[in-house]
C-alpha cells in the first residue's frame, strides 16, 4: 500500500488565496479538508482497488475503483493524476469535485477515467454521511422502499443442472433468478462456473480463449426456460444474459422465442455502441430488455432511454462515475419509464455493493439489483453492514456506506494479474465475449 498525498505541493488556484483559504477554514472547519488519499490494492481471491480519502479530523471514506482485468490502469490514473488534485479540498464539495475531475481532464469518459471518478465520489459521499451521523440513503432523500430486491445466478453445465441450482436459490429465499446453462457442443459457455456461488470469469495471467456458436445457443436457450418454468412454476422471476453476443435480428428472434416463458428481462442482447440497434430488437419482441453494465456515462444510454428502447438500465456505480452521475442516469430514465437494474457481479467490491444499495433504496424507479455473493475472504477484508434476507438486501443503518477495510488483512493478499476471457466463433473469428 502506497501512502499518497503527504508531499503534494499546494495546488495553483487563482481564486483561492490565503484569505479564501482562511474563510473556508472558518466557515466549514478544517475537519473536512482532505489531507490524504491512498489507493489500496488487494486480491482476496480476485483483485480489488479501493480509494481511501482522509480528512483533517480523522474521518475517512472509501470508494471502489475496480475495473476487471484493467485494475492497475485505474490505480495509475488515481495515484498519478487524481490524488494530487484532492489534497486541501473541502470533502463536502462533492458536486464541484465531480465536475472538476470530469471537465478538468479534457479527455472525458471511458472506463478508466469514470471508475477513478466513481471512487472519489463514493468516498466523499461516505465522508459526508459519516459527518452527518446517518446512513447515506438518508442524505439521498431517504428510503423509497423497505429493502432492495436482488436476483441470484443459477448455472450449470446442462439444463437439468441449471434448473436444480435455480431450485436451490429459491429455497435460499430468492424470488428472482438468472439462468445460464452450458450449450450442447461447446466446451464452455458464459455464466457457467465450477463454483456455483462465486462466479469469477477473470481466470488467467493471459486471456483464456473460448469458442462460441450463436446457432447452437439459439437452439438450446428456449429449452432451458421451458424446463425452468415446468419445474419452478410462475411465482419466480427468471432472467437471462446473452452477454452482447447476438446481432440485433438474432436478439429479436431469441426474445420472441422466450416470450412464452415471460422473462423478467433479456440482458445485453447485442453490443450497444450503436444504440439504434435496439430499435430492431424492439420491433420483433415484447421480452423486456436490459443493458448497460459496460456503460460509463449518461451519453452511452441517452438514446436508449429517450426512445424507450430498453426497460432496465444496468449502469453501475463504480464504472459510471459514482453515485452523483448514476443519480442523473436514473433521473433521466425515470422520465421515460425505464427502471434500474444495476450490475452487481463479484468484480464490484463490497464498497460498491453498499453504494449501490444506498442508491437503490433512495430512487423512485428502482427495478432490481444483481447480487453475486463475495467469498468469505473478501468479506473479511471488507467488513460490512449490509445483509441478505428473503430475496432482498438492506444496506444497514451505520453512518456512511457501512463498509470498512481491514488494511492489515488486505496487505496479505497481493495483486495477481488476471484477464477476462476472449471469445472466437467456431471458424476462429474474434467475437464479443
Amino acid at each position: 500500500m502506497k501512502d499518497l498525498g503527504l508531499d503534494i505541493p499546494p495546488r495553483h488556484d487563482e481564486r483561492q488565496g490565503v484569505g479564501a483559504a482562511k474563510a473556508l477554514d472558518a466557515g466549514l472547519g478544517r475537519g473536512l479538508r482532505i489531507t490524504n488519499a491512498r489507493v489500496i490494492v488487494t486480491s482476496p481471491g480476485r483483485n480489488f482497488v479501493t480509494l481511501k480519502i482522509e480528512t483533517a479530523d480523522g474521518c475517512y471514506g472509501l470508494g471502489d475503483a475496480t475495473l476487471n482485468g484493467r485494475e492497475l490502469a485505474v490505480v495509475s490514473y488515481l495515484t498519478d493524476h487524481v490524488v494530487p488534485l484532492l489534497i486541501g479540498r473541502d470533502a463536502h464539495q462533492i458536486e464541484d469535485i465531480w465536475q472538476y475531475l470530469y471537465r478538468g481532464a479534457y479527455w472525458r469518459r471511458g472506463p478508466v477515467t469514470m471508475s477513478a471518478i466513481a471512487a472519489v465520489d463514493m468516498a466523499l459521499w461516505d465522508i459526508k454521511a459519516k459527518a452527518a451521523g446517518m446512513p447515506l440513503y438518508q442524505l439521498l432523500g431517504g428510503a423509497c422502499r423497505d429493502a432492495v430486491r436482488v436476483y441470484g445466478h443459477a448455472n450449470g453445465a446442462t439444463v437439468e443442472e441449471t434448473v436444480d441450482e435455480a431450485q436451490r436459490y429459491r429455497e435460499m429465499g430468492y424470488s428472482a433468478i438468472r439462468l445460464q446453462s452450458g450449450v450442447p457442443g461447446l466446451a464452455t459457455a458464459y455464466g457457467v462456473s465450477r463454483d456455483k456461488m462465486f462466479y469469477e470469469p477473470a481466470d488467467g495471467a493471459l486471456p483464456t480463449e473460448t469458442l462460441w456458436s450463436t446457432p447452437q445457443y439459439l437452439q438450446s436457450t428456449p429449452k432451458l426456460f421451458e424446463a425452468a418454468r415446468n419445474a419452478l412454476g410462475w411465482d419466480v422471476d427468471l432472467l437471462h444474459d446473452a452477454h452482447h453476443r447476438l446481432k440485433p435480428i438474432e436478439a429479436g428472434r431469441l426474445g420472441k422465442d422466450l416470450e412464452p416463458y415471460r422473462l423478467f428481462w433479456l440482458e445485453d442482447a447485442t453490443p450497444a455502441e450503436n444504440q439504434a440497434a435496439f430499435r430492431l430488437i424492439r420491433q420483433h419482441t415484447t421480452t423486456p430488455l436490459a443493458v448497460g453494465e459496460v456503460f460509463n456515462s449518461i451519453w452511452d444510454c441517452k438514446q436508449l432511454i429517450e426512445e424507450q428502447l430498453i426497460d432496465y438500465i444496468r449502469a453501475t456505480v463504480v464504472h459510471a462515475g459514482g453515485i452523483t452521475h448514476l443519480r442523473r442516469i436514473a433521473s433521466l430514465a425515470d422520465i421515460y419509464g425505464v427502471r434500474t437494474g444495476c450490475h452487481g457481479a463479484t468484480d464490484l467490491s463490497p464498497v460498491a455493493m453498499a453504494a449501490a444499495l444506498h442508491f437503490n433504496l433512495s430512487i423512485p424507479n428502482f427495478g432490481i439489483q444483481e447480487y453475486m455473493r463475495h467469498t468469505e475472504a473478501t468479506d473479511a477484508v471488507f467488513p460490512h453492514a449490509y445483509r441478505f434476507a428473503d430475496g432482498a438486501l438492506h444496506p444497514g443503518d451505520q453512518p456512511g456506506l457501512g463498509v470498512d477495510i481491514d488494511e492489515a488483512l488486505a496487505a496479505k493478499h497481493p495483486y495477481s494479474r488476471a484477464y477476462l476471457p476472449v471469445s472466437r466463433l467456431m471458424d476462429g473469428t474474434m467475437s464479443d465475449w
